[in-house]
Formats: C-alpha cells, sequence, structure tokens
C-alpha cells in the first residue's frame, strides 16, 4: 500500500473510532512533506462513500493535506451520511494528487480518461476527477461538471481548465 494511501486510511480510522486527528509519522517520506493538492475517495463494494479533495494546496504539505482530506470524505461529504466504525474493515481508499490545472480553449483539448476537468463560471466551479467508472466521453464529464457547479447547459461563457492526477490505491 502506498505511504499516501496507507495515510489516508490510518487517519480516518483514528478520526472514525476516536474523533482524533493524527499527526504525520516520523518516516513519512521527505517528497510527500511538500505542498501538493489531493482528493481522497472512499468505496465500499463498488459503490462511492465519500470523496473530498482540494484543487490546491491549503495545507504545508501533501501529507498534512490527505488527512485533512480524508477526514472529511469520511465525515464530511454532503452526499452521504459520516462513516461509521462498523464500516472500515469493509472500505477501499484512492489517493490523487493534482497536478496544476491548465487553461483548456476547447472541449478537443479534453480526455475522460487522461484529464480530469474543472468548470468555472463567476463563483460556482465543478470538479471531476479523470478515469472514472461510467465516464466514457467528454461530453459525459463536462455535463457532470457543469451539474455538481450549478451551471446549466445553455450557460455560457464557462472556464474550462484540465489537470492530470497521479492515482494511489
Amino acid at each position: 500500500m502506498h505511504a499516501l494511501v496507507r495515510l489516508a486510511k490510518d487517519a480516518i480510522e483514528e478520526y472514525v473510532r476516536n474523533r482524533h486527528k493524527i499527526s504525520l509519522p516520523e518516516d513519512f517520506p521527505a517528497e510527500l512533506r511538500e505542498p501538493g493538492a489531493a482528493f481522497i475517495c472512499i468505496k465500499k463494494g463498488k459503490a462511492l462513500r465519500g470523496c473530498i479533495g482540494t484543487i490546491s494546496p491549503t495545507r504545508p504539505s501533501l501529507g498534512e493535506e490527505v488527512v485533512e482530506n480524508a477526514i472529511n470524505a469520511c465525515s464530511r461529504d454532503p452526499r452521504f451520511d459520516p462513516v461509521e466504525a462498523d464500516e472500515l474493515k469493509d472500505l477501499e481508499y484512492t489517493v490523487d494528487v493534482l497536478e496544476k490545472a491548465e487553461p483548456v480553449a476547447s472541449a478537443q483539448e479534453l480526455d475522460p480518461k487522461g484529464y480530469g476537468v474543472i468548470v468555472e463560471k463567476g463563483w460556482r466551479r465543478g470538479l471531476l476527477l479523470p478515469d472514472l467508472e461510467g465516464v466514457n466521453t467528454v461530453e459525459q464529464q463536462l455535463q457532470i461538471a457543469r451539474q455538481k457547479a450549478g451551471i446549466g447547459p445553455e450557460e455560457a461563457d464557462v472556464s474550462i481548465s484540465r489537470f492530470r492526477v497521479s492515482r494511489y490505491k
């Protein structure tokens, strides 16, 4: 298990059982102590159980970002009830470390398998990670990201950015 996934799992288990936020382990790799943005996704079987992250770093290190987002994914994802202790044995975790997003001029520059997408209009913003089951076309990817942002299909003047991730399971 990758160090980031182990950290997410440990953070979730400690928080769910004891409502305590863990510290980074002493032996945590130095390269993961640099700032970074990450999404933590929790699955129970094939069903999503929680997924929260950041588009850009909000903590001093990627490790701290993972701990914070892991706790939020298990307890504050508004789509789901908080994770309960009896579920922990059935959960699987994915950590996606985001590269810096880059604006695109058109949908032709997108690929739902290779790039995540951010759709923005004013203060509204929707993000969709890349390579998600059931998202096979650029049109699907943009539709879901617009929906997450509350941006209707008829609304024009939308900014679109793409980003790559390193995914750890």
